[in-house]
């Protein structure tokens, strides 16, 4: 299960309703930000999440309204003496331009809390135990930039029924055939393939931020429970979309529609269009599609 938090849906002009780009993932206990723009903190605040277990940050990449919140985000974490040390996930030039804005605030190297800084390449980014997390490169104008793929795997559920027939008693014998390790019971080998059903239950949640094209971005959103991804423009602005190295609604949900994508989020959204106009383009494309508001909880 993955729960999302979105703390800032807007383009690079923040509104009144929508604060730049962040979103809080939630899954297994941990607590991951993916961007962090500018008042960030005081978004985690109002959704109610804080700051608990909050220690690692995904960035998309290096333009200011995806990581201008992370001094001020740092800054209170360290009054809080906040212990945890803080993991930033980036590419190496979206890490280069964090290292330097905390240096220049607090001297070269330094910052009000621990972090370690962890260069991104294409793959496997964490793995959770009970989840992953992998990412893959996003062509988005010069930046270094990248999308995050999250997959929990499926699993074997023991079928109550089977459990009955072969005479399998409640306890340890249930945990090692759920394990996937024979039992044997009055000399008769029990192997887990007789009891365990289908694979079920496992979710994949593909999240990413600015880009200008998905050519190449199939393989990692197909099949996908859930793809969060920008729409900037409409397509009546498509040259100007190309021109600053955005999508339109309308591309966003082709996507979606082409890799059999179940729910579409759109976010990043211009204050140029309202939002039943960037809907209408959407849906009449992909009809699961949302767009997502400030403090949008979706469980997955």
């Amino acid at each position: 299960m993955f729960a999302l938090t979105f703390l800032g849906t807007s383009a690079s002009v923040p509104s009144a309703e929508r604060n730049h780009p962040a979103l809080l993932v939630e899954a297994a206990g941990k607590r991951i930000l993916v961007d962090c723009g500018e008042g960030t903190q005081r978004q985690l605040l109002r959704s109610g999440a804080g700051f608990r277990r909050l220690d690692r940050i995904l960035l998309t990449h290096g333009h200011l309204d995806h990581v201008l919140g992370i001094p001020g985000l740092f800054s209170t974490l360290g009054l809080r003496q906040n212990s945890d040390v803080m993991t930033v996930h980036a590419g190496p030039d979206t890490l280069d331009i964090v290292i330097r804005m905390l240096g220049g605030l607090w001297g070269a190297g330094t910052a009000p809390i621990a972090v370690e800084f962890a260069p991104l390449t294409e793959g496997q980014v964490i793995d959770a135990g009970e989840f992953t997390i992998d990412c893959f490169p996003v062509r988005h104008r010069d930046t270094n930039s990248f999308g995050f793929s999250f997959q929990s795997p499926a699993r074997r559920h023991l079928r109550p029924e089977r459990l009955a027939e072969l005479g399998v008693p409640d306890g340890p014998m249930r945990g090692e055939l759920a394990a996937g390790r024979p039992v044997v019971i009055a000399d008769q080998t029990i192997d887990p393939e007789d009891v365990l059903g289908p694979p079920s239950g496992g979710r994949k949640l593909v999240v990413i931020g600015d880009t200008e094209t998905t050519d190449g971005l199939s393989r990692h959103v197909a099949d996908a429970d859930m793809l969060v991804i920008e729409a900037t423009f409409l397509d009546r602005d498509a040259s100007t979309a190309r021109g600053y190295g955005h999508l339109t609604a309308a591309e966003a949900a082709s996507f979606a529609a082409a890799n059999a994508v179940q729910q579409l989020v759109l976010i990043h959204m211009s204050g140029r269009y309202r939002d039943d106009e960037i809907s209408a383009e959407a849906t009449k494309v992909f009809p699961n599609t949302r767009i997502a508001a400030d403090f949008d909880r979706i469980v997955i």
